[in-house]
């Protein structure tokens, strides 16, 4: 008896909480942050170890870019969930963006931090693609001097083909774009379209045609091949 009137007393506040919850995800989701930041920062002096909730802060920060604050949040995820891939791949994701944004000098200080964060959820997740995409990327911009380089790239490029042909393809043809190899960018391009039929596929192609191969005709041809795509 006492544990159902314990039972009837929890309730509404549980249901409280699951419906602000609903209410933060849904300003979140609509962009408007502000709101949605309101509502988690009050679930969050309830629930200080709900990690959804401490995800959606460092999300919000993240997408505000409040670096120092997401990195805060990521880190506390870190703690809660030493196993969970996806924290370590954000945690890596504000760091390098916080590095993008920093003095040159500063922004050497994170490189091995941000790499290390990337690999940490590969290792925890050896299907984390997003991972092996910010590799990628990664290694594409940084210097030779402290690590850049286009084979590091490759190696995650093959292993997104292992994964998932689309992202593959996607992966050496943005390769091949950043170093100007446009035939060779639109090869892998045309691959991604042919697998996948998406509309980012679609949209990296034509990006292709009108930016860098100054083919404007080509772009109008791939953009209209996925409207006509879209109706059926």
């Amino acid at each position: 008896m006492k544990r159902f009137f314990l039972l009837l007393f929890l309730f509404p506040i549980a249901a409280f909480s699951q419906s602000e919850y609903a209410k933060g995800e849904q300003f979140f989701n609509k962009g408007n942050y502000e709101k949605a930041k309101e509502i988690f920062i009050a679930l969050y002096k309830k629930s200080p170890k709900d990690a959804g909730v401490i995800e959606y802060l460092g999300d919000i920060e993240a997408h505000t870019k409040n670096w120092n604050e997401a990195l805060g949040y990521y880190e506390k995820l870190k703690e809660l969930k030493p196993s969970e891939a996806n924290y370590f791949y954000k945690y890596g994701g504000a760091l390098a963006m916080k590095a993008k944004e920093s003095n040159k000098f500063k922004a050497l200080g994170m490189i091995d931090d941000v790499e290390d964060s990337f690999k940490k959820a590969i290792e925890l997740n050896p299907k984390h693609i997003e991972s092996r995409w910010a590799l990628v990327e990664l290694y594409l911009q940084l210097p030779g001097i402290v690590g850049g380089s286009e084979k590091k790239a490759q190696k995650y490029a093959e292993e997104l083909m292992s994964l998932s042909a689309v992202d593959g393809y996607l992966s050496k043809g943005h390769i091949a774009e950043y170093f100007k190899r446009y035939k060779e960018a639109e090869k892998n391009y045309k691959k991604a379209v042919e697998i996948g039929r998406s509309k980012t596929t679609y949209k990296k192609l034509a990006d292709l045609y009108k930016n860098k191969m100054k083919q404007p005709e080509k772009a109008k041809a791939v953009l209209d091949e996925y409207a006509e795509k879209s109706k059926t």
